[in-house]
Order: structure tokens, then sequence, then C-alpha cells
């Protein structure tokens, strides 16, 4: 057993090397971003408002991500990461320095989370190849499951900190500490990683920028099943993203809820996906992954959000959580396994970006729809309905009955898409 886990660190000693580095850096990243959303909300008490820092980091992903893919398929890939990092730090700098002359307003942080997004589009390409490139294929799902691993402890860890530094010594704090960890991973990654080049074939890699965009969208038209799955994902990320604009908006202003709670509730989503990335580093391979995929979505939509919408205290709210993320590493790992084993390495920069912009369009678009129906039309209709009613007694009275109502119907939305996709995916395969 030892000797075991002795080869399998050998053969992974560079994807660790990167992995936790990286996910270091994602940490600090990320404790900035929700500290911002803390600031930003107290600023303007709008979940509209408040959604539009994550607007503006997905609209590159439909902007630009086709092209993204394919400069990172002709670009080598560890130089397109220390560019994308160091420009994205330099973003966060401003962010440190208009703060610290009290000059900062909501319109910098669009157009600086606006900035970060584009670096994020183009290095995201660069950084999936990477680690194709780094990692055995024998070993594609236990590292999968160990990517959703460290994304879980910075989901359960990013809340927590960033809420306490925040509230202990403000903003600028949890700043200095994203700029330490970003370093560190800025120097292991210059240093440290060697990064394999890819293998093109006679001409490849001198085709045209269209071309190799073309090359992208033909092979997902040649591969509906991968198509059709891509497109499955979209609804999931519609109706997730419009829960994320939408739970800050139900949790903030309610009598049990506050900051702390938004933190400790956004954290058990994140313990949550911990015990499902263990699960899925160490459970045998399925038969059948795409049935995997959308059943653990299904059961996911189909729960979270109506817990959420009829409970009004945190422990519900955790259980939730809990229900709503622990199959999503497992959905993540089947996914990964079906895009690595699918595309050829020498394509793949492509294909993901064209995968990114069809799959994750419908993220803005649901931050956006998230914190319209707070905000505009379910908050003013719950304000309005008489004392004692079936809305009354469904959703509750006052600020957050409106978001609520928004969980509700993101719930019968979300089981829908997953009941509709289930059906074609599954015809798919037999026809």
């Amino acid at each position: 057993m030892k000797d075991t886990i002795k080869t399998t660190c050998k053969e992974l000693k560079t994807f660790l090397a990167l992995w936790s580095t990286q996910s270091l850096s994602q940490l600090g990243s990320s404790m900035t971003a929700f500290a911002l959303t803390l600031w930003l909300y107290e600023k303007t008490g709008s979940a509209l408002q408040t959604a539009m820092l994550s607007i503006c980091s997905y609209a590159p992903y439909v902007m630009v991500s086709i092209f993204a893919g394919a400069l990172s398929d002709r670009w080598d890939k560890k130089r397109v990461m220390l560019v994308c990092d160091t420009l994205a730090a330099c973003s966060t700098l401003v962010v440190f320095a208009l703060l610290r002359a009290d000059l900062l307003v909501p319109g910098h942080l669009y157009l600086l989370n606006a900035l970060n997004g584009l670096m994020n589009t183009i290095q995201q390409p660069a950084g999936d190849v990477a680690m194709t490139l780094i990692i055995p294929k024998k070993h594609y799902q236990k590292t999968s499951g160990m990517k959703s691993f460290s994304n879980s402890l910075i989901t359960i860890m990013n809340p927590v900190l960033a809420t306490t530094l925040f509230s202990l010594f403000g903003i600028n704090v949890v700043i200095a500490v994203d700029f330490c960890t970003f370093a560190v991973a800025f120097v292991t990654l210059l240093f440290g990683i060697r990064i394999p080049k890819v293998q093109y074939a006679d001409g490849e890699k001198k085709e045209s920028l269209a071309a190799s965009v073309k090359g992208g969208l033909i092979f997902l038209k040649e591969n509906g099943l991968v198509f059709t799955l891509i497109l499955f994902l979209a609804g999931v990320n519609l109706v997730a993203s419009a829960f994320d604009a939408v739970l800050p908006a139900f949790i903030l202003p309610a009598p049990q809820g506050g900051e702390i709670v938004l933190g400790l509730v956004t954290s058990t989503a994140g313990v949550a996906m911990l015990v499902g990335s263990v699960l899925v580093t160490f459970m045998k391979q399925p038969g059948d992954r795409v049935r995997v995929i959308y059943l653990t979505m299904l059961f996911s939509l189909s729960t979270e959000n109506f817990l959420l919408a009829f409970t009004r205290t945190p422990a519900l709210w955790c259980l939730g959580q809990v229900i709503g993320w622990l199959p999503v590493p497992v959905m993540s790992a089947n996914l990964d396994v079906i895009l690595r084993t699918s595309i050829p390495v020498e394509m793949q920069g492509r294909v993901y970006a064209c995968r990114n912009t069809l799959q994750f369009f419908t993220i803005p678009v649901g931050f956006f729809l998230g914190g319209v129906l707070v905000d505009k039309v379910c908050e003013p209709f719950m304000a309005g309905v008489p004392a004692g009613s079936l809305m009354e007694r469904l959703f509750g009275t006052g600020p957050g009955s409106g978001a609520a109502m928004v969980l509700f119907l993101l719930g019968i939305a979300g089981t829908a898409i997953c009941l509709l996709f289930g059906r074609v995916l599954q015809k798919y395969k037999k026809g």
C-alpha cells in the first residue's frame, strides 16, 4: 500500500506542485471576490448590482472564449498562464489603490472584474491542456477528484476567512493575503514546473485563427453526445448562477440571517463538495458516465431550491446546500473523463474554449435573471400580498420573501431541465 502511494505521488509530482499552488492562489482570489461582494451589498443593498460583479466576470466567456482556446492551442501554455496571472494580480492592485484613496465605486469593480474574467477566459483552456499533458491517463479520474477536493476546500474556507478578515481588519487585509498567495503560485510555476510541448501534425499549428475556431466547432458538431452534454450543463449553469445571485438577498436580510450566516451556508456547500470529492476519488469507474451526470444534477436541482424556499432556519439552509452540492464533484469528474478521453490533446484548447462559450454563456444570464427577479419582480410582488395569504405562508414576509419565491421557481426550472435532457441523452445513446 505504501509503495503504491509512493509510486502514485512520483507519477503525479508535477501535477501536485502545480495543483496545490494554483489552488492556494485561487483561494486568495476567491476571498477577495467574496469580500468585495460583502462590500458592494453593504453599499447598495441591491441583489442586481451585486450580481453584476459575477456578470462582468463571466461575460468574457461569451464574448471571446471561442477565440481564446484557438490562441491557447497556438501559444506556449506556461507563458499564457504566467501572463494571465500577472494581469489579474494587477487589476487587484488597482482595487487596493482605489480603496486606499477612498475612490472605489461599483463601476470600477465591474470594469476590473471584466478584465479578470478575460484573463481567466484565456488562461483556462491553457491550464486544462497543461493538466492533460502532465497527468498520466490512468490518473484522470483520481486527479479530477483531487481538483474537486481543492475546489471544495476553497468553497469552505474562502467565505469564512474572507468574512473574518473583512469584519476584523477590513478589505485591505483580504487583498494583501490574495497577493501573497499569487506570489507563491507565480514563483512555483515560473521556476518549478515544466510543461511538455504539444506535438502537432505537419502544418496544423500554422492554420489560421478562423480555421482553428472552426475546427473546434466542427469537432463538437461531429460528436453529438459531447455537444448535448454541454448544452445540458448550460441549462444547469443557468439555474445554479441564478441561485447564487439570489442567495445573498435571501439570507442577509432574514431575521436569522446576516453576513456570518451567509458565510456559514456558503461554506457548507464546500463541505458537501469536499465529501463528494473524496468519494469520487476512490469510487469505482461507473459503466455509464452520462447517466451519472444527469441523475446527480436531477437530485441536486430538484431538492436544494425547494428546501431553501420553504424553510427559515440556518440549519435547514445548510442541509439544502449539502444535498445540492454533494453530487457536483461526481458529475464533474465523469464529465472531465469524457472530455479528456474524447478530445485529441492537440485540439483540446480550442474545443474546451468552444465548450466554455456554450456551457458558460448562461452564467451571466442567470446572475442577471436572478437579480432582476428578486429586485424588480418577486420582492415587490411579495410586499403587496395580503396578510395571511397562501403566498405569505409559503415564502414568509418582509425582505427576503421575494428571494424565497425565486428559489421555488428555480427548483421547478432545474427539475424540468434535468428531466428533458435526461430523456434526450438516453435516446441519443440508444440511437
